[in-house]
């Protein structure tokens, strides 16, 4: 046999059985790794860009849009629309100009979606991870390959800029895709368990198996982003899924599960275990309320957040909430204004300050109060507003740092809590008011805006402004600036920034809140092995990392023999049935109780000795 595991043969030469096996073998190597590499490649699929989404679009251009601007203008509604059917109208909230009307479904279509993702889980429940990450790959490779296409359906849809949906939905959607693909199986493996020394002859694991038909409802702020990560996560556990968006973006969240069904359908599977709903909110509880639902994820406000985990209630769904927030970021005493002023400019200001994780309260130590304001009045005043999708005649686009709001609804409301906080003391340093743009009278443009002097009683900073208003604080002592922090509704997320890491690490242990980002803005988010979620009227249960992605399925655990040719679990005859004695059963079983729990060798032992009389 030697001359197998030897390249020269005993009596000189080349081993030509050694040759044959190791090419054989590596033959063998080769062929299964393209095999798994062919079944892993991940599938090219086109999605057409839609029309909307290119510069200098144009369309009608509406004046004061709103949802239902259709109703008001019936030139609106498409063509082939049915009289008594509800319509939703999309628009530029940045221009006004109209992007289509769609019809908004009613709870009989939802019923349709729910039970066609119903018939497409059989198929899909019992395919392998391999299957459900080529899908996944797939995408990623098509949200790499137009970005910038992406970025403009974005933006058209919400009036962001480009540089806030490279970061909130490009760059965080290939993010979890990547965390899905490298790690997502590993957290949804069946895992091994220890066993007590009563059930030594066992093993013990726990099944992650895929529950059903799962429901997410998200909001508008990112509709790329919002409308594919539960997706993702829910097709890798094994999942079908129904998506209801927001009616603000119903135009780009069709588009985007419209490329997820085509990804679906060029993978092989059925496009089905993928279905979106787009109505208007008093349709929603035909999906919240169904039978046929098996988890429900929400992203939004609190008041819709709380009538969603009451309709669960019904069939008791399971629900994560994730809900407003009051995102405090504390600066200790001798922080670098000028180090970290970047960073806290991008925390307000992305997407306009409506994003859940944004900067809403600055607490600062009093002696750098007035410094702060300076700095940050300084850059504030120098954010340019308008639309990144719009340009003049020959073709130039100006350089836009903030795009429009998602509407004016509120504007009236911002207007409000600002002026309440001027009367009682604050200091409105810049902004405050509603922003007229030259030349897109349709625009919902809000200025950004600087208050200082904020007493943490007022109602502005108990409230969520999802809007680009920078608040700031000011504290004596550290012990009270973590008060100010923990003296909100709210517990989302929060930063503390510091020049010592473990003093600001320990300021953030101290914080009622589900994450914690030290000397930086949201990074929480960008590292998508760890659980996102909030405490408070947050909302509860996480999304994200292996416990989101673990909550997405069915935990079953199964406990079997470890060696079952050699030892089985039998019933001792002082404890079979019918008990032939009350005494001696007793006996038996504190004796056992004994010499498993007892806390000294000596009573361990004295059970030994009564459980071998009582046997």
């Amino acid at each position: 046999m030697w001359e197998y595991f030897s390249p020269v043969h005993p009596e000189g030469g080349i081993n030509l059985p050694f040759l044959f096996t190791t090419s054989f073998a590596i033959g063998i190597i080769v062929v299964w790794r393209r095999h798994v590499d062919m079944q892993s490649r991940a599938v090219p699929f086109t999605w057409a860009a839609p029309e909307p989404s290119f510069l200098n679009w144009t369309s009608v251009n509406i004046q004061s849009p709103a949802l239902t601007s259709h109703s008001v203008d019936p030139s609106l509604l498409p063509p082939n629309h049915i009289q008594g059917k509800k319509y939703i109208t999309c628009y530029d909230p940045s221009n006004g100009l109209h992007i289509a009307t769609v019809p908004a479904d009613a709870e009989i279509d939802i019923n349709i979606k729910i039970d066609a993702a119903k018939h497409a889980f059989e198929a899909w429940k019992t395919s392998s991870f391999q299957a459900r990450k080529r899908v996944i790959r797939s995408l990623l490779a098509w949200i790499v390959r137009e970005r910038e296409m992406l970025a403009r359906v974005c933006c058209r849809d919400t009036g962001k800029t480009m540089i806030d949906a490279a970061l909130g939905e490009i760059l965080t959607t290939c993010s979890k895709m990547e965390w899905l693909l490298q790690h997502g199986e590993a957290a949804l493996r069946p895992s091994k368990r220890s066993t007590p020394l009563l059930l030594i002859h066992k093993s013990a694991k726990v099944y992650y198996e895929p529950m059903g038909v799962v429901a997410a409802i998200v909001s508008w702020n990112y509709p790329l982003h919002n409308v594919l990560s539960p997706i993702i996560a829910a097709l890798l556990a094994g999942n079908t899924i129904v998506v209801k968006c927001s009616e603000y973006v119903a135009w780009s969240s069709t588009y985007f599960v419209g490329a997820v069904r085509e990804c679906l359908t060029a993978c092989g599977w059925d496009p089905d275990i993928v279905q979106l709903v787009v109505c208007y909110p008093e349709e929603a509880e035909a999906l919240t309320t169904s039978p046929d639902i098996k988890h429900i994820t929400f992203i939004g406000s609190e008041t819709v957040g709380k009538k969603v985990a009451q309709a669960a209630t019904v069939n008791l769904t399971p629900t994560v909430l994730e809900l407003g927030g009051k995102d405090p970021a504390i600066i200790l005493p001798n922080t670098d204004l000028e180090k970290y002023a970047s960073m806290w400019m991008r925390g307000v200001f992305q997407a306009n300050g409506q994003n859940c994780i944004g900067i809403e309260r600055f607490i600062v130590p009093v002696e750098l109060h007035d410094r702060f304001l300076d700095m940050m009045t300084a850059r504030i005043a120098k954010l340019r507003l308008g639309s990144v999708l719009s340009s003049s005649a020959d073709g130039f686009v100006s350089v836009v740092d903030n795009g429009s709001m998602i509407s004016d609804a509120r504007f009236e409301e911002l207007e409000r809590l600002i002026k309440a906080a001027e009367r009682d003391g604050a200091e409105i340093v810049t902004g405050g008011e509603r922003w007229q743009h030259a030349y897109l009278e349709n625009g919902a443009y809000f200025e950004p805006t600087l208050i200082g002097h904020v007493n943490e009683n007022m109602e502005i900073a108990q409230t969520e402004v999802f809007a680009p208003i920078m608040l700031v604080i000011p504290y004596d002592t550290v012990d009270e600036a973590v008060a100010i922090a923990n003296g909100s509704r709210y517990g989302l997320g929060s930063s503390v920034w510091g020049p010592d890491q473990r003093e600001c690490v320990a300021v953030g242990r101290l914080l009622e809140c589900g994450m914690v980002s030290v000397n930086d803005f949201g990074v929480f988010y960008l590292n998508q092995d760890l659980p996102f979620g909030g405490v408070k009227s947050s909302g509860y249960g996480r999304f994200g990392g292996p416990e989101g992605l673990r909550g997405l399925t069915n935990p079953k655990a199964v406990v079997e023999d470890r060696f079952p040719w050699l030892v089985q679990t039998s019933i001792p005859r002082t404890l079979d049935y019918p008990v032939r004695s009350l005494v001696q059963s007793w006996e038996f079983l504190s004796g056992m109780i004994d010499v498993l729990y007892a806390d000294s060798w000596k009573a361990k032992i004295l059970g030994l000795i009564r459980l071998i009389r009582s046997t």
